[in-house]
Formats: C-alpha cells, structure tokens, sequence
C-alpha cells in the first residue's frame, strides 16, 4: 500500500470509528463518574489520574485540562505508584485509570494498592468485561475496532477515544463547577489564551 493509500484508509477509518464511537457514548457513567468526583471535591478531595505508556500522556493532558477548568488533578505514574508515589494519594481522592485493555499488570499492581487505601477509582477502558472494569467504582467504555493501520497494533485511535471520554468528563465537571471567565482568566492568565479572555471580561 502506498503511503498516501494508507493516509486515506487511516482517514476513512478515523471517521468512521470516531463517528460509531460517538454515537455510543455512556452518558449515565459519564454522569456518575462526575458525581463521584464533585462529591469528592466537597470534601477536599482532588483527581488523580493515571495510565500506563501511551495513556500515561493522555493523563498528563487531562490532569492539565482539569485543572484549568476548575478540578485540582495531577497526573499518578502508575509505575512509581506501588513504590511510594501512591503517598500523594489521599483518602478523599479520586483515580481515574486508562488502559485499552483493562489489563495491564502494571496499572492492576496500582489499583489494588489504592483500594487498600480506601480510593474511589474510576477506569477508562476498551475492555468492557476487563479486569480494570471489574474493580473500579465506575467503568467508562472507551474502545474501537481498529487503531487505523495495517498493524492495528500502534495505539491511535485507542487513544483518540480516550481523549474524547476525559474531554466529555471534563465539561460534566466545569459545568458543575459554574466556571465563569474570571474564575478561567485567574488559572490562566498567560499567552494568546489568556489575552484573549482577559478582552472578554473587558468587554
């Protein structure tokens, strides 16, 4: 296959994982993994999440992203976890852990020590009947068929759907959260971002 024929099958099938995937998103565990986490937040409870390899990026973007919008996060390395990183974890605390498969040793070794703790966790994952979904408080599916290329191995689209279930769960938070300009404005009041907002208020 050429590379522009890849390019083109790699689009084609983006659009039609994504727009399945859509079309099936859990509103009702979305909902519920807001009310753990809002109720977590009335008791000075903060959002940790996590992941092993490629979704560990993933977690470092959304922690970002919640915390910009209103929902103190940080992002939980799952593999220092059972080595002493599950200490900035504290009982009031939610985890939200990422994993394709729902199966990664590293992140089930995480988990059980975090439910030792007394933790409410929340997974995101492609294995529906996964060990990860099995264990956690709240299971949100994210999966697709195919990750977009020949291999079907390197994840893409995997993680294109796990990106799109943190953002969903992050405007359930921010809405919430009555976040107004001012509030977004004294989070992030640099670059072209934060010019931009600062107008607005101004205006």
């Amino acid at each position: 296959m050429s590379e522009n024929a890849a390019l083109d099958k790699y689009i084609e099938i983006t659009s039609q994982e994504v727009t399945e995937f859509v079309s099936k998103i859990d509103k009702a565990a979305l909902e519920q993994a807001q009310k753990i986490i809002t109720e977590a937040k009335l008791r000075g409870g903060r959002v940790h999440i996590t992941g092993i390899g490629k979704p560990s990026h993933v977690a470092e973007y959304a922690a970002a992203l919640y915390s910009s919008t209103g929902t103190p996060a940080y992002a939980l390395d799952a593999t220092e976890a059972v080595h002493g990183s599950a200490g900035q974890v504290q009982k009031n605390d939610v985890v939200i852990a990422i994993s394709n498969s729902g199966e990664t040793e590293e992140l089930k070794n995480t988990i059980q020590a975090l439910k030792k703790i007394g933790i409410q966790t929340i997974s995101i994952s492609g294995g529906v009947n996964s060990w990860l979904a099995q264990q956690t408080d709240v299971f949100i599916y994210a999966g697709v068929n195919q990750e977009g290329d020949q291999l079907n191995k390197p994840p893409r689209l995997s993680i294109v759907v796990e990106i799109l279930i943190l953002q969903c769960l992050s405007i359930l938070l921010q809405e919430a959260a009555n976040i107004t300009f001012e509030d977004y404005y004294l989070w992030h009041p640099g670059g072209a971002l934060g010019k931009a907002v600062e107008k607005l208020i101004q205006d």
